[in-house]
């Protein structure tokens, strides 16, 4: 459609050129039904209700501002920034997220806390299937102390990392030295026999060759 063309807007019913209607391909003229300036105000109006609706604090429209090359406005703290300190985002025009990293990183978070109760709960159940409920019961059936050292308090999952099956809640130093030890009981056991002062030595059979213990 020529952009010469006239078209009346259903909202404020003027008259206005198509350059000030967005395009639309559904509609017969290619054009969408309301101007730009009342699309915006039906489109803060639809913002406004699924806030309200989802319990979320409305969040005040703010026009975007034109940057430098290389920069971008973030909405949320309203603030121009270089493309790197946004999150990249390959389904957008720039390849970056609408919010900057600390703003996205925000609104990540209370997403998770606002579906899913706590972070720890939708990390739990997106890495382990388990729920916080549930993690709680198993420190509970296990006298609230780590399944290998009994110190109490303990708040990591433990599990097989070739399975992926849930073994016990550690404390952090158990689970990361399960991590150091690569879950080999072997090398656990070897571990155990040196501090126990069993230095395990290579022993000579014959000139430059020698028998590492099994």
């Amino acid at each position: 459609m020529s952009d010469s063309t006239d078209k009346v807007c259903r909202d404020c019913g003027e008259v206005k050129s198509a350059s000030e209607f967005w395009r639309r391909a559904g509609s017969p003229d290619g054009l969408a039904y309301y101007c730009k300036p009342c699309f915006k105000v039906r489109n803060l109006g639809t913002r406004r209700k699924r806030s309200e609706r989802e319990g979320r604090q409305e969040r005040r429209f703010i026009p975007r501002q034109e940057t430098p090359e290389g920069m971008k406005f973030c909405l949320d703290c309203e603030t121009v920034k270089p493309l790197d300190d946004f999150p990249r985002n390959r389904n957008t025009g720039d390849g970056r997220t609408t919010y900057c990293k600390p703003c996205h990183n925000a609104r990540g978070l209370e997403s998770r806390v606002r579906l899913h109760g706590s972070t720890r709960h939708y990390h739990l159940t997106r890495r382990y299937g388990l729920g916080s409920a549930e993690v709680a019961a198993m420190i509970d059936a296990q006298m609230g102390v780590c399944a290998i050292c009994l110190t109490p308090g303990p708040e990591h999952v433990d599990h097989d990392h070739k399975t992926g099956r849930v073994r016990a809640i550690l404390c952090f130093n158990c689970n990361g030295g399960l991590g150091q030890f690569k879950d080999r009981p072997d090398l656990l056991r070897r571990g155990a026999d040196y501090l126990e002062g069993n230095v395990w030595k290579p022993t000579l059979v014959a000139p430059g060759v020698y028998r590492l213990p099994s």
